[in-house]
């Protein structure tokens, strides 16, 4: 069995208006990983990503492309605080911050 890791994502580009966080959601849920995504107020996107190791590594790969209307610069990705993630078990898009 796979140990479970989290993960906090910063993607930078034109990652605001292509989808980005809807095509997130659907390639993390496809993969059976919980957490959120949301944009921020700099135009950045962030996620908060736990589950198994493969799992999170394949979601940080299909990161750095994101869809095909968007251009990533650059991901930034730190150890998470799975605290934050809690009980949740699927993925969602929630609030800009």
């Amino acid at each position: 069995m796979s140990r479970t890791i989290c993960r906090q994502l910063s993607i930078r580009g034109r990652v605001q208006g292509v989808g980005y966080r809807w095509s997130l959601c659907a390639e993390a849920g496809r993969l059976g990983l919980a957490g959120w995504v949301r944009n921020r107020r700099d135009g950045s996107v962030e996620a908060l990503v736990s589950g198994p190791v493969e799992a999170v590594e394949a979601l940080l790969l299909w990161a750095h492309r994101g869809p095909s209307m968007a251009r990533v610069d650059s991901v930034v990705c730190s150890e998470g605080n799975a605290a934050e993630i809690g009980e949740r078990t699927g993925f969602d898009q929630i609030a800009t911050r």
